[in-house]
């Protein structure tokens, strides 16, 4: 789907985004200011214009089975959440789902990873149950036509179907995750990317993971992360 940049609206929100982030990741640390950022993140998506024409809605899970990528920052602020917010019950399957898809993709390349379909561990019953710390392309993947997830999920190996998204909405979050991301780094933090099961599994499996992080070194000492190419870096203001 191509759109026309809002050039004007991208700098804004970079720019005004990058400062908060870099104030509250110099004060707070770089997870709980992510916790801080992800409110303002669901504000500018809930502000943007074209939000109307989602097709999400509560039940619908299709994108629930597509590969996602995470920060080590995010990793553990949801493995935070999930101790303070689900029961023992709940943290015991999720831990044990997430073992379970990372062994399946172990080994996989990325081409074989984005067509492979798994089920979140965070998925129960329909829902998100971390729906609140939930990741940034979690929070990012919104689509007008359900139909083309549908879609998506019954054939993973044709990767020339084209979601529909809302213009205003992708750019806002595009332009809100990247400007933290980049606070982040400018700050000494890691920032590449992991696949979501394989980081959890790293960190549960790792003590150390937190503070090595913390410390600004590489998390996981047995899981290389990828460089995220930045979308609006040649917008920077």
């Amino acid at each position: 789907m191509e759109i026309t940049l809002d050039v004007p609206l991208i700098r804004d929100i970079l720019r005004r985004e990058y400062d908060q982030a870099r104030d509250e990741i110099r004060d707070l640390g770089a997870i709980r200011a992510l916790e801080r950022s992800r409110q303002r993140h669901d504000a500018r998506i809930a502000a943007a214009p074209d939000v109307t024409t989602l097709a999400c809605s509560t039940g619908c899970a299709w994108c629930c089975y597509f590969t996602v990528d995470v920060r080590a920052a995010e990793v553990f602020a949801i493995l935070d959440f999930v101790e303070q917010s689900l029961t023992p019950g709940e943290q015991a399957r999720v831990q044990a789902e997430v073992r379970a898809n990372s062994a399946l993709l172990r080994g996989l390349d990325d081409g074989q990873r984005v067509t492979r379909n798994v089920k979140c561990p965070f998925l129960a019953d329909g829902r998100c149950v971390i729906y609140a710390a939930r990741p940034q392309s979690c929070r990012n993947y919104h689509a007008t036509n359900a139909a083309g997830c549908q879609q998506s999920y019954e054939d993973p190996e044709n990767l020339d179907i084209d979601p529909e998204f809302a213009p205003v909405v992708y750019q806002a979050g595009g332009a809100h995750v990247e400007a933290f991301s980049t606070a982040m780094h400018d700050a000494g933090y890691e920032v590449d990317a992991y696949e979501l099961n394989s980081a959890l599994e790293a960190a549960l499996a790792e003590p150390g993971a937190r503070a090595r992080f913390e410390s600004r070194q590489a998390p996981f000492a047995g899981l290389s992360g990828e460089e995220v190419v930045a979308e609006f870096d040649d917008l920077e203001p």
